[in-house]
């Protein structure tokens, strides 16, 4: 398993890399001014761009949930018991509070209720 997520992370990084290099070429080279002149010379109204941005938007979510590593079966198990004790242990000391809360309104009070 630890061969795998190594493999993972080395590939991350090798994509970052080369996405670093683009974008610097793109800065220096005279493709990014023409860039930034279309850019510039575009329309901006909202409605013009909402369907480009919603679409970039959904393309960075597809390549995100590429990059997500899911646990497996045995994991999943684990992590959800863990969630479940600390569901009771949590409701537990809210139970104490709450009672002792209603045992010192009572004492002061006299009231039952």
């Amino acid at each position: 398993m630890a061969k795998k997520e190594r493999q993972k992370r080395s590939a991350r990084q090798a994509r970052a890399q080369e996405r670093a290099e683009r974008e610097t070429q793109l800065t220096s080279s005279e493709e990014g001014k023409e860039k930034a002149a279309l850019v510039s010379s575009q329309p901006t109204k909202k409605a013009a761009r909402r369907p480009g941005r919603l679409r970039s938007y959904l393309s960075a979510v597809r390549s995100e949930m590429h990059r997500v590593v899911w646990p497996d079966k045995a994991e999943l198990k684990n992590y959800s018991v863990a969630v479940i004790v600390a569901l009771v242990v949590v409701g537990l000391a809210v139970w104490l509070v709450d009672t002792g809360f209603v045992a010192l309104l009572v004492g002061f009070t006299g009231l039952r209720g």
